[in-house]
């Protein structure tokens, strides 16, 4: 496996200030999400965002195969990535981590698993958008090597009305085969 940007061992040497003990690793598993989980999927939504996605679009996503998967921790549900992939591109629509459970490594976790899930797909870049105001998130996908390349105005829903949305993109070119 390679060193360059953008490879498998970098993506995981970037998260891996925020990783959490051997012990408690061993805890974290990162499997396809199912329709039995849409309740605790459901949960975690709306724990963390105030315009959470509805069950309808979570089935949907399941539906039509879309890349759908759950982290979890000490047998609880404590996240979940949707992702697109098609077209040599893949469109990461939704991570998510409960809010009780950030800033332990998970939200890096379940995007390093999106990118390589892509790469295998044989997607050549990996878009997404994140609220500016979503610091958090932005330093996430800067330190793993996403820059901003664009923005796109009134995406999301907002109390004031909507909210702009920066997109992000990084290339896979460099990615190691898992």
């Amino acid at each position: 496996m390679s060193n360059a940007p953008g490879s498998k061992t970098e993506l995981k040497s970037r998260i891996g200030n925020v990783e959490m003990s051997g012990a408690e690793n061993e805890l974290v598993r990162i499997r396809p999400m199912t329709e039995s989980d849409l309740g605790a999927v459901l949960e975690v939504e709306r724990l963390a965002y105030s315009f959470p996605w509805s069950e309808g679009i979570f089935r949907d996503c399941l539906r039509v195969g879309y890349c759908c998967w759950v982290l979890e921790f000490r047998d609880l549900i404590d996240g979940h990535g949707i992702m697109a992939v098609g077209g040599g591109e893949s469109h990461i629509l939704n991570l998510c981590v409960r809010p009780a459970s950030q800033s332990k490594g998970f939200g890096g976790r379940l995007l390093t698993h999106l990118l390589e899930t892509a790469h295998s797909h044989q997607a050549d870049t990996t878009l997404l958008e994140v609220r500016p105001t979503n610091t958090r998130a932005i330093r996430l996908y800067e330190g793993l090597g996403f820059n901003q390349v664009g923005i796109r105005k009134d995406y999301y829903p907002d109390e004031g009305g909507r909210e702009d949305a920066l997109l992000f993109a990084i290339e896979l070119s460099n990615l190691s085969p898992n």
